[in-house]
Protein backbone atom coordinates (compact mmCIF):
# COMPACT_ATOMS: atom_id res chain seq x y z
CA UNK A 1 0.00 0.00 0.00
CA UNK A 2 1.22 3.48 -0.85
CA UNK A 3 1.88 5.68 2.18
CA UNK A 4 0.09 9.01 2.36
CA UNK A 5 0.71 12.46 3.78
CA UNK A 6 -2.28 14.20 5.33
CA UNK A 7 -3.17 17.87 5.15
CA UNK A 8 -5.70 19.06 7.74
CA UNK A 9 -7.25 22.38 6.76
CA UNK A 10 -9.28 24.57 9.15
CA UNK A 11 -11.34 27.11 7.22
CA UNK A 12 -14.02 29.33 8.75
CA UNK A 13 -16.90 26.89 8.34
CA UNK A 14 -15.31 23.50 7.71
CA UNK A 15 -12.39 21.23 8.49
CA UNK A 16 -11.03 19.22 5.57
CA UNK A 17 -8.66 16.25 5.65
CA UNK A 18 -6.83 15.23 2.47
CA UNK A 19 -4.73 12.07 2.05
CA UNK A 20 -2.13 12.38 -0.74
CA UNK A 21 0.47 9.95 -2.10
CA UNK A 22 4.11 10.70 -2.84
CA UNK A 23 3.16 11.16 -6.50
CA UNK A 24 0.47 13.73 -5.66
CA UNK A 25 -2.60 11.52 -6.08
CA UNK A 26 -5.42 12.29 -3.66
CA UNK A 27 -6.71 8.98 -2.31
CA UNK A 28 -9.29 10.36 0.11
CA UNK A 29 -10.83 13.61 1.31
CA UNK A 30 -13.45 14.36 3.90
CA UNK A 31 -14.80 17.42 5.65
CA UNK A 32 -16.76 18.24 8.78
CA UNK A 33 -18.61 21.44 9.62
CA UNK A 34 -17.58 24.04 12.17
CA UNK A 35 -20.06 26.24 14.03
CA UNK A 36 -20.90 29.53 12.40
CA UNK A 37 -19.03 32.50 13.91
CA UNK A 38 -21.04 34.67 16.28
CA UNK A 39 -21.13 38.47 16.49
CA UNK A 40 -21.89 39.38 20.11
CA UNK A 41 -20.95 43.04 19.56
CA UNK A 42 -19.98 45.22 16.58
CA UNK A 43 -16.47 44.33 15.46
CA UNK A 44 -16.47 41.09 17.46
CA UNK A 45 -16.39 37.71 15.70
CA UNK A 46 -16.10 34.58 17.79
CA UNK A 47 -16.23 30.82 17.30
CA UNK A 48 -16.77 27.97 19.74
CA UNK A 49 -13.26 26.50 19.87
CA UNK A 50 -14.45 23.39 21.74
CA UNK A 51 -15.90 22.27 18.37
CA UNK A 52 -12.51 22.26 16.61
CA UNK A 53 -11.25 18.90 17.84
CA UNK A 54 -14.53 16.96 17.37
CA UNK A 55 -14.73 18.27 13.79
CA UNK A 56 -11.08 17.37 13.15
CA UNK A 57 -11.67 13.86 14.52
CA UNK A 58 -14.68 13.42 12.27
CA UNK A 59 -12.90 14.65 9.11
CA UNK A 60 -9.84 12.52 9.78
CA UNK A 61 -11.84 9.43 10.67
CA UNK A 62 -13.98 9.68 7.55
CA UNK A 63 -11.01 10.26 5.23
CA UNK A 64 -8.94 7.46 6.75
CA UNK A 65 -11.97 5.18 6.52
CA UNK A 66 -11.84 5.54 2.73
CA UNK A 67 -8.30 4.13 2.61
CA UNK A 68 -7.39 0.45 2.66
CA UNK A 69 -6.90 -0.76 6.22
CA UNK A 70 -3.33 -0.39 7.37
CA UNK A 71 -2.39 2.35 4.87
CA UNK A 72 0.83 3.93 6.22
CA UNK A 73 0.60 7.62 7.16
CA UNK A 74 3.97 9.31 6.71
CA UNK A 75 3.01 12.53 8.42
CA UNK A 76 0.33 15.15 9.03
CA UNK A 77 0.44 18.96 8.90
CA UNK A 78 -2.19 21.55 9.80
CA UNK A 79 -3.17 24.76 8.05
CA UNK A 80 -5.69 27.30 9.32
CA UNK A 81 -6.92 30.84 8.92
CA UNK A 82 -4.18 33.20 10.01
CA UNK A 83 -4.94 35.11 13.20
CA UNK A 84 -7.66 33.02 14.87
CA UNK A 85 -6.62 32.63 18.52
CA UNK A 86 -7.98 31.23 21.78
CA UNK A 87 -6.99 31.14 25.46
CA UNK A 88 -6.68 27.68 27.01
CA UNK A 89 -5.99 26.14 30.42
CA UNK A 90 -3.14 23.79 31.32
CA UNK A 91 -5.01 20.84 29.79
CA UNK A 92 -5.52 22.65 26.50
CA UNK A 93 -9.23 23.24 27.07
CA UNK A 94 -10.53 26.61 25.79
CA UNK A 95 -11.51 28.97 28.59
CA UNK A 96 -13.61 31.09 26.26
CA UNK A 97 -14.51 31.46 22.59
CA UNK A 98 -11.87 31.82 19.91
CA UNK A 99 -11.42 35.29 18.41
CA UNK A 100 -11.60 34.95 14.64
CA UNK A 101 -9.05 36.32 12.18
CA UNK A 102 -11.35 39.24 11.32
CA UNK A 103 -12.31 40.17 14.88
CA UNK A 104 -11.34 43.82 15.23
CA UNK A 105 -11.41 44.35 19.01
CA UNK A 106 -8.35 45.91 20.60
CA UNK A 107 -7.10 47.30 17.28
CA UNK A 108 -5.51 50.14 19.25
CA UNK A 109 -3.35 47.62 21.14
CA UNK A 110 -2.03 46.27 17.84
CA UNK A 111 -1.15 49.80 16.69
CA UNK A 112 0.58 50.51 20.02
CA UNK A 113 2.60 47.33 19.64
CA UNK A 114 3.64 48.22 16.11
CA UNK A 115 4.69 51.71 17.19
CA UNK A 116 6.81 50.27 20.03
CA UNK A 117 8.90 48.33 17.52
CA UNK A 118 8.36 50.44 14.42
CA UNK A 119 11.90 50.16 13.03
CA UNK A 120 11.77 46.36 13.23
CA UNK A 121 8.44 46.09 11.42
CA UNK A 122 9.26 48.70 8.79
CA UNK A 123 12.41 46.74 7.92
CA UNK A 124 10.17 43.74 7.26
CA UNK A 125 7.59 45.73 5.31
CA UNK A 126 5.01 45.08 8.02
CA UNK A 127 2.40 47.77 8.60
CA UNK A 128 0.14 48.15 11.69
CA UNK A 129 -2.75 46.33 10.02
CA UNK A 130 -0.61 43.21 9.53
CA UNK A 131 -0.14 42.81 13.28
CA UNK A 132 -3.90 42.50 13.79
CA UNK A 133 -3.63 39.36 15.93
CA UNK A 134 -1.64 41.24 18.58
CA UNK A 135 -4.82 43.10 19.55
CA UNK A 136 -6.78 39.88 19.91
CA UNK A 137 -4.02 38.34 22.04
CA UNK A 138 -4.09 41.47 24.21
CA UNK A 139 -7.82 41.11 24.77
CA UNK A 140 -7.51 37.41 25.63
CA UNK A 141 -4.65 38.03 28.08
CA UNK A 142 -6.62 40.75 29.86
CA UNK A 143 -9.92 38.86 30.03
CA UNK A 144 -8.56 35.40 30.87
CA UNK A 145 -6.02 36.07 33.62
CA UNK A 146 -5.87 32.38 34.55
CA UNK A 147 -5.13 31.14 31.03
CA UNK A 148 -2.09 28.89 30.70
CA UNK A 149 -1.48 29.61 27.02
CA UNK A 150 -2.68 31.58 24.01
CA UNK A 151 -3.00 29.31 20.98
CA UNK A 152 -3.55 29.56 17.27
CA UNK A 153 -5.85 26.95 15.77
CA UNK A 154 -3.00 24.93 14.30
CA UNK A 155 -0.89 24.62 17.46
CA UNK A 156 -3.92 23.77 19.60
CA UNK A 157 -4.91 20.92 17.27
CA UNK A 158 -1.26 19.82 17.26
CA UNK A 159 -1.47 19.71 21.07
CA UNK A 160 -4.55 17.45 20.89
CA UNK A 161 -2.90 15.16 18.34
CA UNK A 162 0.34 14.76 20.29
CA UNK A 163 -1.18 14.77 23.78
CA UNK A 164 1.07 17.63 24.92
CA UNK A 165 1.77 21.27 23.99
CA UNK A 166 3.65 21.71 20.73
CA UNK A 167 5.50 24.58 19.07
CA UNK A 168 3.77 26.96 16.67
CA UNK A 169 5.04 27.70 13.17
CA UNK A 170 6.39 31.06 12.03
CA UNK A 171 3.65 31.49 9.43
CA UNK A 172 0.59 31.38 11.70
CA UNK A 173 2.42 33.60 14.21
CA UNK A 174 3.49 36.39 11.83
CA UNK A 175 0.49 38.60 12.61
CA UNK A 176 0.86 37.83 16.32
CA UNK A 177 4.21 39.62 16.58
CA UNK A 178 6.74 36.92 15.71
CA UNK A 179 9.77 38.16 13.76
CA UNK A 180 10.90 35.23 11.63
CA UNK A 181 13.91 37.16 10.29
CA UNK A 182 15.40 37.20 13.80
CA UNK A 183 13.73 34.03 15.05
CA UNK A 184 12.11 35.65 18.07
CA UNK A 185 8.94 37.14 19.49
CA UNK A 186 9.11 40.93 19.32
CA UNK A 187 9.18 41.71 23.04
CA UNK A 188 8.61 45.46 22.77
CA UNK A 189 5.63 44.94 20.45
CA UNK A 190 3.95 42.48 22.81
CA UNK A 191 4.82 44.39 25.99
CA UNK A 192 3.18 47.52 24.60
CA UNK A 193 0.02 45.47 23.98
CA UNK A 194 0.20 43.87 27.44
CA UNK A 195 0.71 40.34 26.08
CA UNK A 196 2.95 38.25 28.43
CA UNK A 197 5.57 36.23 26.57
CA UNK A 198 4.96 33.40 29.05
CA UNK A 199 1.57 32.78 27.40
CA UNK A 200 3.04 32.35 23.93
CA UNK A 201 4.36 29.15 22.37
CA UNK A 202 7.81 28.29 21.14
CA UNK A 203 8.03 28.92 17.39
CA UNK A 204 9.74 26.71 14.83
CA UNK A 205 9.99 26.50 11.04
CA UNK A 206 7.16 24.92 9.03
CA UNK A 207 7.80 21.23 8.22
CA UNK A 208 9.50 20.76 11.63
CA UNK A 209 8.38 17.53 13.30
CA UNK A 210 7.05 18.55 16.73
CA UNK A 211 5.67 15.28 18.03
CA UNK A 212 3.80 12.12 17.16
CA UNK A 213 0.17 11.08 17.36
CA UNK A 214 -0.63 9.83 20.85
CA UNK A 215 -2.42 6.57 21.59
CA UNK A 216 -5.53 8.49 22.68
CA UNK A 217 -5.61 10.63 19.53
CA UNK A 218 -5.04 7.53 17.41
CA UNK A 219 -8.05 5.86 18.99
CA UNK A 220 -10.20 8.94 18.37
CA UNK A 221 -9.16 9.65 14.77
CA UNK A 222 -8.01 6.38 13.18
CA UNK A 223 -4.50 7.78 12.69
CA UNK A 224 -1.68 5.37 13.48
CA UNK A 225 -0.09 6.00 16.88
CA UNK A 226 3.39 7.40 16.43
CA UNK A 227 2.57 9.17 13.15
CA UNK A 228 4.73 12.33 12.87
CA UNK A 229 3.01 15.69 13.28
CA UNK A 230 4.78 18.42 11.28
CA UNK A 231 4.26 22.15 11.51
CA UNK A 232 2.18 23.68 8.73
CA UNK A 233 1.58 27.23 7.49
CA UNK A 234 -1.35 29.63 7.28
CA UNK A 235 -3.97 28.82 4.64
CA UNK A 236 -2.89 31.56 2.24
CA UNK A 237 0.63 30.14 2.18
CA UNK A 238 -0.46 26.52 1.76
CA UNK A 239 -2.78 27.50 -1.11
CA UNK A 240 0.22 29.19 -2.74
CA UNK A 241 2.41 26.11 -2.27
CA UNK A 242 -0.31 23.92 -3.76
CA UNK A 243 0.00 25.72 -7.11
CA UNK A 244 3.67 24.73 -7.38
CA UNK A 245 5.06 28.22 -6.70
CA UNK A 246 8.20 27.11 -4.91
CA UNK A 247 11.20 28.69 -6.68
CA UNK A 248 12.29 32.36 -6.62
CA UNK A 249 10.44 34.37 -9.28
CA UNK A 250 7.37 32.12 -9.31
CA UNK A 251 4.17 34.00 -8.44
CA UNK A 252 0.58 32.89 -8.13
CA UNK A 253 -2.53 35.00 -8.52
CA UNK A 254 -5.52 33.66 -6.59
CA UNK A 255 -8.74 35.17 -7.91
CA UNK A 256 -11.51 34.41 -5.45
CA UNK A 257 -13.70 36.93 -3.64
CA UNK A 258 -10.56 39.07 -3.50
CA UNK A 259 -7.42 39.09 -5.64
CA UNK A 260 -4.35 37.73 -3.85
CA UNK A 261 -0.92 37.79 -5.50
CA UNK A 262 1.90 35.92 -3.73
CA UNK A 263 5.26 34.60 -4.81
CA UNK A 264 8.73 33.44 -3.85
CA UNK A 265 11.89 35.51 -3.45
CA UNK A 266 15.40 34.70 -2.29
CA UNK A 267 15.59 38.15 -0.65
CA UNK A 268 13.47 40.11 1.77
CA UNK A 269 12.55 43.35 -0.01
CA UNK A 270 10.48 45.63 2.24
CA UNK A 271 7.73 47.73 0.71
CA UNK A 272 7.69 51.27 2.12
CA UNK A 273 4.07 51.72 0.98
CA UNK A 274 2.88 48.81 3.14
CA UNK A 275 1.05 47.09 0.29
CA UNK A 276 3.34 44.02 0.34
CA UNK A 277 4.55 41.99 3.29
CA UNK A 278 6.34 38.65 3.44
CA UNK A 279 5.84 35.33 5.14
CA UNK A 280 8.96 33.21 5.46
CA UNK A 281 9.35 30.02 3.42
CA UNK A 282 10.26 26.84 5.35
CA UNK A 283 13.61 26.77 3.52
CA UNK A 284 14.48 30.35 4.47
CA UNK A 285 13.19 32.00 1.28
CA UNK A 286 10.55 34.74 1.46
CA UNK A 287 6.92 34.75 0.28
CA UNK A 288 6.04 38.36 -0.62
CA UNK A 289 2.53 39.32 -1.65
CA UNK A 290 -0.63 41.17 -0.90
CA UNK A 291 -4.41 41.01 -1.12
CA UNK A 292 -6.64 43.47 -2.94
CA UNK A 293 -10.11 44.43 -1.77
CA UNK A 294 -11.44 43.75 -5.25
CA UNK A 295 -11.61 40.50 -7.19
CA UNK A 296 -14.50 38.15 -7.77
CA UNK A 297 -16.57 40.39 -5.52
CA UNK A 298 -16.70 42.77 -8.50
CA UNK A 299 -19.38 40.44 -9.92
CA UNK A 300 -21.37 40.11 -6.69
CA UNK A 301 -24.39 41.95 -8.10
CA UNK A 302 -24.60 39.74 -11.20
CA UNK A 303 -27.29 37.03 -10.88
CA UNK A 304 -25.60 33.62 -10.80
CA UNK A 305 -27.85 32.31 -13.54
CA UNK A 306 -26.59 35.11 -15.82
CA UNK A 307 -22.86 34.52 -15.36
CA UNK A 308 -22.39 31.87 -18.07
CA UNK A 309 -24.27 33.87 -20.71
CA UNK A 310 -22.48 37.11 -19.85
CA UNK A 311 -19.14 35.35 -19.84
CA UNK A 312 -19.73 34.00 -23.33
CA UNK A 313 -20.93 37.38 -24.58
CA UNK A 314 -17.94 39.16 -23.00
CA UNK A 315 -15.54 36.85 -24.83
CA UNK A 316 -17.11 37.88 -28.16
CA UNK A 317 -17.53 41.53 -27.24
CA UNK A 318 -13.94 42.76 -27.48
CA UNK A 319 -12.50 45.52 -25.26
CA UNK A 320 -15.00 47.44 -23.12
CA UNK A 321 -15.86 50.98 -24.14
CA UNK A 322 -15.37 52.18 -20.55
CA UNK A 323 -12.68 51.81 -17.89
CA UNK A 324 -13.72 50.45 -14.50
CA UNK A 325 -12.15 50.04 -11.08
CA UNK A 326 -14.76 47.61 -9.69
CA UNK A 327 -14.16 48.16 -5.97
CA UNK A 328 -17.38 47.44 -4.07
CA UNK A 329 -16.25 48.69 -0.67
CA UNK A 330 -14.29 51.68 0.59
CA UNK A 331 -10.54 51.34 0.92
CA UNK A 332 -7.77 49.48 -0.90
CA UNK A 333 -4.76 47.64 0.54
CA UNK A 334 -3.02 46.19 -2.54
CA UNK A 335 -1.52 46.94 -5.06
CA UNK A 336 -1.68 50.37 -3.42
CA UNK A 337 -2.74 51.51 0.03
CA UNK A 338 -5.58 54.02 0.00
CA UNK A 339 -8.05 53.82 2.92
CA UNK A 340 -10.46 56.19 1.16
CA UNK A 341 -10.35 54.57 -2.28
CA UNK A 342 -13.68 53.87 -3.97
CA UNK A 343 -14.70 52.26 -7.21
CA UNK A 344 -15.26 54.24 -10.40
CA UNK A 345 -16.23 53.89 -14.04
CA UNK A 346 -14.94 56.28 -16.69
CA UNK A 347 -17.75 56.66 -19.19
CA UNK A 348 -21.19 55.11 -19.54
CA UNK A 349 -21.38 51.40 -20.46
CA UNK A 350 -23.29 50.70 -23.65
CA UNK A 351 -25.14 47.74 -22.19
CA UNK A 352 -25.01 44.93 -19.63
CA UNK A 353 -22.32 43.03 -21.52
CA UNK A 354 -20.14 46.12 -21.86
CA UNK A 355 -20.44 46.74 -18.11
CA UNK A 356 -19.63 43.11 -17.30
CA UNK A 357 -16.61 43.10 -19.59
CA UNK A 358 -15.34 46.34 -18.01
CA UNK A 359 -15.48 44.72 -14.55
CA UNK A 360 -13.41 41.75 -15.77
CA UNK A 361 -10.88 44.11 -17.32
CA UNK A 362 -10.76 46.27 -14.18
CA UNK A 363 -9.72 43.36 -11.96
CA UNK A 364 -7.10 42.39 -14.56
CA UNK A 365 -5.79 45.98 -14.47
CA UNK A 366 -5.36 45.65 -10.68
CA UNK A 367 -3.52 42.37 -11.26
CA UNK A 368 -1.11 44.00 -13.72
CA UNK A 369 -0.55 46.94 -11.40
CA UNK A 370 0.24 44.44 -8.63
CA UNK A 371 2.92 42.73 -10.73
CA UNK A 372 4.37 46.10 -11.70
CA UNK A 373 4.48 47.10 -8.04
CA UNK A 374 6.25 43.86 -7.11
CA UNK A 375 8.80 44.29 -9.89
CA UNK A 376 9.32 47.90 -8.80
CA UNK A 377 10.42 46.63 -5.39
CA UNK A 378 13.13 44.61 -7.13
CA UNK A 379 11.30 41.29 -7.11
CA UNK A 380 11.68 38.92 -10.04
CA UNK A 381 8.38 37.76 -11.56
CA UNK A 382 8.79 34.99 -14.13
CA UNK A 383 6.35 33.63 -16.69
CA UNK A 384 3.98 31.91 -16.69
CA UNK A 385 1.96 33.42 -13.86
CA UNK A 386 0.32 30.63 -11.89
CA UNK A 387 -3.36 31.17 -11.22
CA UNK A 388 -5.91 29.62 -8.90
CA UNK A 389 -9.32 30.42 -7.45
CA UNK A 390 -12.93 30.52 -8.60
CA UNK A 391 -12.18 33.19 -11.19
CA UNK A 392 -10.48 30.50 -13.28
CA UNK A 393 -13.91 29.10 -14.13
CA UNK A 394 -14.34 32.06 -16.48
CA UNK A 395 -12.55 31.37 -19.76
CA UNK A 396 -13.19 34.95 -20.87
CA UNK A 397 -11.55 36.28 -17.73
CA UNK A 398 -8.49 34.07 -18.21
CA UNK A 399 -8.06 35.42 -21.76
CA UNK A 400 -8.55 39.01 -20.67
CA UNK A 401 -6.04 38.64 -17.85
CA UNK A 402 -3.43 37.08 -20.16
CA UNK A 403 -3.91 39.96 -22.62
CA UNK A 404 -3.70 42.66 -19.94
CA UNK A 405 -0.64 41.10 -18.32
CA UNK A 406 1.02 40.29 -21.64
CA UNK A 407 2.12 36.95 -20.27
CA UNK A 408 0.77 33.38 -20.21
CA UNK A 409 -1.19 32.04 -17.26
CA UNK A 410 -0.80 28.49 -15.99
CA UNK A 411 -4.07 27.31 -14.45
CA UNK A 412 -3.27 25.36 -11.29
CA UNK A 413 -4.88 21.96 -11.21
CA UNK A 414 -5.48 21.40 -7.48
CA UNK A 415 -4.63 24.58 -5.64
CA UNK A 416 -6.33 23.75 -2.37
CA UNK A 417 -4.88 24.68 1.02
CA UNK A 418 -5.41 21.13 2.31
CA UNK A 419 -3.21 19.90 -0.58
CA UNK A 420 -0.59 22.49 0.36
CA UNK A 421 -0.64 21.21 3.94
CA UNK A 422 -0.14 17.68 2.59
CA UNK A 423 2.95 18.94 0.74
CA UNK A 424 4.36 20.17 4.04
CA UNK A 425 3.50 16.86 5.68
CA UNK A 426 5.36 15.03 2.88
CA UNK A 427 8.49 17.15 3.38
CA UNK A 428 11.10 15.12 5.18
CA UNK A 429 8.81 12.09 5.24
CA UNK A 430 7.78 11.00 1.74
CA UNK A 431 10.34 13.36 0.16
CA UNK A 432 13.67 14.84 1.33
CA UNK A 433 12.26 18.35 1.52
CA UNK A 434 9.59 20.78 0.31
CA UNK A 435 11.23 21.45 -3.06
CA UNK A 436 11.30 17.74 -3.85
CA UNK A 437 7.75 17.26 -2.58
CA UNK A 438 6.47 20.11 -4.76
CA UNK A 439 8.28 18.81 -7.86
CA UNK A 440 6.91 15.29 -7.40
CA UNK A 441 3.36 16.01 -6.19
CA UNK A 442 2.10 19.17 -7.93
CA UNK A 443 0.72 18.51 -11.39
CA UNK A 444 1.15 21.35 -13.91
CA UNK A 445 -2.07 22.72 -15.33
CA UNK A 446 -2.93 24.04 -18.77
CA UNK A 447 -1.47 27.27 -20.12
CA UNK A 448 -3.57 30.20 -21.39
CA UNK A 449 -1.63 32.36 -23.84
CA UNK A 450 -2.35 36.05 -24.61
CA UNK A 451 -4.56 36.43 -27.67
CA UNK A 452 -3.10 39.77 -28.74
CA UNK A 453 -6.21 41.84 -27.97
CA UNK A 454 -5.09 45.43 -27.36
CA UNK A 455 -6.01 46.73 -23.91
CA UNK A 456 -3.02 49.00 -23.33
CA UNK A 457 -4.89 52.28 -23.84
CA UNK A 458 -7.56 51.28 -21.32
CA UNK A 459 -4.94 50.21 -18.81
CA UNK A 460 -3.09 53.52 -19.08
CA UNK A 461 -6.38 55.40 -18.57
CA UNK A 462 -6.92 53.26 -15.46
CA UNK A 463 -3.46 54.12 -14.10
CA UNK A 464 -3.87 57.80 -14.93
CA UNK A 465 -7.16 57.99 -13.02
CA UNK A 466 -5.65 56.30 -9.95
CA UNK A 467 -2.82 58.84 -10.08
CA UNK A 468 -5.21 61.75 -10.53
CA UNK A 469 -7.07 60.68 -7.40
CA UNK A 470 -3.80 60.52 -5.46
CA UNK A 471 -3.94 56.81 -4.72
CA UNK A 472 -0.66 55.76 -6.35
CA UNK A 473 2.60 56.52 -4.56
CA UNK A 474 5.42 58.42 -6.30
CA UNK A 475 7.23 55.23 -7.36
CA UNK A 476 4.04 53.74 -8.79
CA UNK A 477 3.16 56.94 -10.63
CA UNK A 478 6.60 56.96 -12.24
CA UNK A 479 6.19 53.37 -13.45
CA UNK A 480 4.37 53.76 -16.75
CA UNK A 481 4.90 50.26 -18.09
Amino acid sequence: MEPVAIGLDFATSTVRARCVTAAGATLATASAPLPAPEHPEPGHREQNATAWWPSARRALGTALGELPAGTPVAGLAITATSGTVVAVDSAGSPVGPALMYDDSRQAAAARDGWAADEARWRALGVQPSVLSTVGRLSWLARHHRNAARLCHTADLIGWYLCGQPVAADWSHTLKAGYDSSRGEWAEATLAAADVPLTLLPEVRAPTTAVGTVSANAAAETGLPAGCPVLLGMSDGCTAQLATGAAAPGQFVSVLGTTLVVKGVSDRLLPDPTGAVYSHRHPDGLWLPGGASNTGGEALASVPRDRLAALDSAAAEHGPASVVSYPLRRNGERFPFVAPKAEGFTLGEPRDEVDSYRAALEGVAFCERLALEHLRGLGLEVTAPLLTAGGGNRSEAWLRIRADVLGMPLRVAGDADSSFGAALLAASGTLHPGLAEATAAMVRPGRVVEPSGTRLEDSYQRFRAELSRRGWLGPSDRARKH
